[in-house]
């Protein structure tokens, strides 16, 4: 397996557009919070309405619009805008990633699981595209195109996500192929997959997104053989993929993810 190492980004840095770029989040408090700014909008599903959280990047937009992630939570946690160091899985990395896309160029898009518990793509009983999820993701989609979110470029879209969040990310290489130019997948595997159980088609489109995956090898809830599996298929049928395993972590966003995944989605615009 390959493995690579990327260099901190400093407070001053590039954008996805070569331009420098100062941070619009801040770090406050002796707990170190970092906040950055955001807004809300509301999206229909068939049956549930969701409060959907993003935030756009400061500066002049792009004639293109922004390079946009869709960052799917994992379960149980909502994606925050606003967190401090102290939590759970890791999830000061997440507004770390959070001000690195931001710093980056890159509009955030940060959607709920119904009751922010999990998404449905790999429920037990449950047909993806006959289910709430699926409609909501298209409608999402749709809104992001009209501009719903601020003018976003639809040809630069990524998606990222821990836990039921890296599996719903996997999910949308999987139902919504040609639409995102890049995924990263969290302490997870393939759209289908329950943890341990995990069965990957032995044959992935070549059209598949460049993959990167992270996690920790004390996982336990999604074990790294899991992910390996996935990594492996990908590699076999011809597509980009990384992976990076940290020998400390178990469960959670890894210290280096949000350097690394800023990096993946950069490297494929």
């Amino acid at each position: 397996m390959k493995h690579f190492i990327l260099g901190i980004l400093g407070f001053v840095s590039m954008t996805a557009h070569g331009q420098t770029q100062v941070s619009m989040c801040k770090t406050s408090g002796i707990v170190d919070r970092i906040t950055c700014p955001s807004n809300a909008v509301d999206i229909s599903g068939p049956h549930i309405t969701r409060k959907v959280k993003y935030a756009l990047p400061a500066g002049k937009t792009p004639k293109s619009g922004w390079p946009t992630v869709v960052i799917y939570q994992g379960s149980f946690f909502e994606v925050e805008f606003s967190r401090q160091r102290i939590l759970p899985f890791g999830g000061y990395n997440e507004i770390r990633l959070i001000q690195s896309l931001l710093d980056h160029g890159f509009a955030v898009v940060a959607p709920p699981a119904i009751s922010g518990v999990a998404w449905m793509t790999n429920l037990i009983g449950v047909e993806y595209e006959l289910s709430e999820d699926f409609y909501f993701v298209q409608e999402l989609l749709k809104n992001m195109k009209a501009g719903t979110f601020g003018k976003l470029n639809m040809n630069r879209l990524y998606a990222t996500g821990i836990s039921s969040g890296g599996y719903h990310s996997s999910r949308m290489a999987v139902t919504f192929p040609g639409t995102f130019k890049a995924i990263a997948v969290e302490s997870a595997s393939y759209a289908n997959c329950k943890g341990p159980i995990c069965f990957i088609p032995q044959n992935i489109s070549e059209n598949h997104p460049p993959t990167l995956f992270l996690h920790g090898e004390h996982d336990s809830v999604v074990p790294v053989g899991t992910m390996l599996d996935y990594y492996e298929r990908l590699k076999n049928a011809g597509v980009e993929t990384e992976a990076v395993i940290d020998a400390t972590a178990g469960h959670q966003w890894i210290d280096e993810a949000p350097e690394l995944i800023t990096n993946w989605f950069l490297a494929h615009p």
